[in-house]
């Protein structure tokens, strides 16, 4: 394999002995931000050298771990890797132990001393953000004796994921069933959307019965393990002084009530185009009855591209170059200077991910086999590159870090132009259908599938906080309720589907996968835009992928235009989802 399709770890350092070192300067440094330990805030020097020296012991850390991870993301049996990784996890864990005085110490100094410092040292700019963000904390804070009962509490909070987890994952045996080639197999959790993607209906069948079948005999056992992290999670949100558990989620996300109730209405005021589009399936599929096992087949594919790396390439930076000259210089730069481990190797983590290192370059994992969705993987990951790529360029590494509500949307913004270019440029009408039913089903399944299930977690936090008992049988009648809303009258909504909330993991990261949603919402408003050539809107764009975290996350937003508390900015995504689907009607 040519080197050009590795990582080259030397851009982060030369050698071994070059990355120790590193590790030894690091540990001098956290002995040296001890002495600002209890004195932190006496004085304006104090907190301006602590932070510059955390500054420091930051940039430093960012590249020793990423070597650590990316040597044991490359060779995840080697003996060596493994030391490695664990060698600088420890250093995380010291890390972390060693500056955990910071917090505490800002949130219980005098709040008119700590701004009084900001007002008049000039030298506290850089960090003024990330302050004031410790202050905003002190209103949740509890005392001393509460944290510490909390914090000695955490494994316990953790333990119905930790439990949910092990049942599912460990202990569940789902069964067998005869495939398209009428071979006998076992389905896993990991399979089972492989199986209802199938052309075969029996398949699919199969595949949903017994993994319901499953979910069904535990109903009772999951529905107490999510009762009781929703529980943990309502008690924990009074205590800290949350109005609900919503408003902490939300807080936390550096997001806003708002935004959250604004996405329920646009997505309730549009769901008679998602009818719409479930109704053509039926048509599509050409079938007496469609049910829940259905909706996942893509009526129009046949078979499976084979596309090299170099063809891709060439996809990814053809659909990009709107993005114009300097975004596209960028890409050539991670295609010839190996920010790309592109190839399966043995023992080499799966999946793919995209990982900035500040003053160095993001570094892109991924596992390319040649199929199409390879290339929109490239577009993502690639996506999430320059996002950070131009956030460490524009700030220093504490306001580098963009937040989770904004962390999706460059990403998908890549993978719509690369979906409406391969859609363009497609001569083949059925090979076109296809390419537009899979960017449909993008959206049916992120935007509106993400959304039920946030106004199933809405409810059921909701009666909790309002003392309500609830039994499995009330979760069961409230998710196929939905279903029957979210779905349409052309769909059978089978008795079984009541039990998929029970499968979610995300359900117990309370309040999670609503951002799913807002992500591509922002994405299709800021792609249309894009597509539309609207002057001086790419330059927007950039500006507000440099700015990392120094402006609340709606406020970054609205630099594009894209006001996520407004019910009428949704209405971008459901007129772009109506556009397809007229569009793919004119194709059958």
């Amino acid at each position: 394999m040519q080197e050009k399709y590795n990582w080259d770890l030397t851009d982060l350092f030369k050698n071994k002995e070059e990355f120790q070192k590193a590790i030894e300067n690091m540990k001098q440094d956290l002995k040296e931000i001890q002495k600002y330990k209890g004195i932190l805030c006496d004085n304006s020097d104090n907190l301006y050298e602590c932070y510059n020296l955390y500054e420091k012991i930051l940039m430093d850390f960012d590249k020793i771990y990423s070597y650590g991870m990316f040597s044991y993301h490359l060779d995840m049996a080697n003996q060596e890797g493994i030391k490695l990784f664990k060698e600088v996890e420890s250093l995380s864990s010291e890390f972390s132990t060693l500056t955990s005085y910071i917090t505490p110490e800002i949130i219980s100094a005098d709040e008119n001393v700590i701004r009084k410092f900001l007002k008049e040292d000039s030298r506290l700019k850089k960090y003024e953000r990330d302050i004031n963000d410790e202050l905003e904390k002190k209103k949740h804070i509890l005392s001393k004796e509460a944290e510490n009962i909390l914090a000695s509490y955490s494994e316990v909070f953790s333990a119905p994921e930790n439990i949910f987890d092990i049942l599912t994952n460990a202990e569940f045996k789902f069964g067998t069933l005869i495939d398209e080639n009428g071979k006998e197999v076992q389905l896993t959790d990991a399979t089972y959307t492989k199986y209802l993607k199938s052309s075969d209906i029996k398949v699919r069948k199969q595949a949903f019965d017994l993994m319901y079948k499953k979910y069904s005999e535990y109903i009772i056992t999951i529905t107490e393990m999510y009762l009781s992290n929703v529980k943990q999670t309502v008690v924990t949100s009074k205590l800290r002084k949350y109005k609900s558990s919503l408003e902490r989620a939300t807080t936390n996300d550096d997001s806003t009530i708002k935004v959250y109730e604004a996405l329920m209405q646009g997505v309730n005021d549009s769901l008679n185009i998602n009818h719409e589009f479930v109704s053509m399936k039926k048509r599509l599929l050409n079938i007496d009855e469609v049910h829940m096992y259905d909706l996942y087949v893509n009526p129009f594919e046949e078979t499976q591209d084979e596309i090299s790396f170099e063809e891709a390439k060439i996809q990814v930076k053809e659909a990009l170059s709107i993005l114009g000259e300097e975004y596209n210089n960028l890409l050539n730069e991670a295609f010839e200077n190996r920010w790309i481990d592109v190839y399966e190797k043995p023992n080499k983590r799966g999946g793919a991910y995209s990982s900035g290192v500040y003053g160095v370059h993001p570094f892109v994992l991924m596992s390319f086999t040649g199929n199409k969705r390879d290339v929109s993987t490239i577009a993502h990951e690639l996506g999430h590159s320059i996002h950070s790529y131009y956030s460490n360029k524009n700030q220093n590494i504490i306001d580098s870090n963009y937040t989770i509500m904004v962390a999706e949307v460059a990403s998908t913004v890549n993978e719509l132009l690369l979906s409406e270019y391969q859609i363009k440029n497609e001569k083949d009408s059925k090979k076109k259908a296809e390419l537009i039913y899979e960017l449909l089903e993008m959206i049916r399944a992120t935007f509106y599938r993400q959304s039920m299930f946030a106004e199933f977690e809405k409810e059921i936090h909701e009666k909790i906080e309002n003392n309500q008992m609830l039994s499995a049988e009330d979760l069961n009648e409230i998710y196929y309720k939905l279903n029957q809303k979210y779905f349409c009258k052309d769909i059978v909504i089978d008795e079984q589907i009541k039990y998929e909330w029970a499968r979610i993991p995300h359900f117990y990261s309370d309040f999670y996968v609503y951002k799913y949603a807002t992500g591509i919402a922002s994405a299709i408003c800021i792609a249309t835009k894009i597509l539309n050539n609207e002057s001086g809107y790419t330059k927007k764009y950039i500006d507000m992928l440099s700015q990392g975290c120094t402006k609340k996350s709606v406020d970054l937003l609205k630099m594009v235009d894209v006001d996520l508390e407004n019910p009428n900015t949704y209405k971008v995504i459901t007129d772009f989802y109506k556009s397809k689907i007229e569009e793919l009607k004119g194709l059958i």
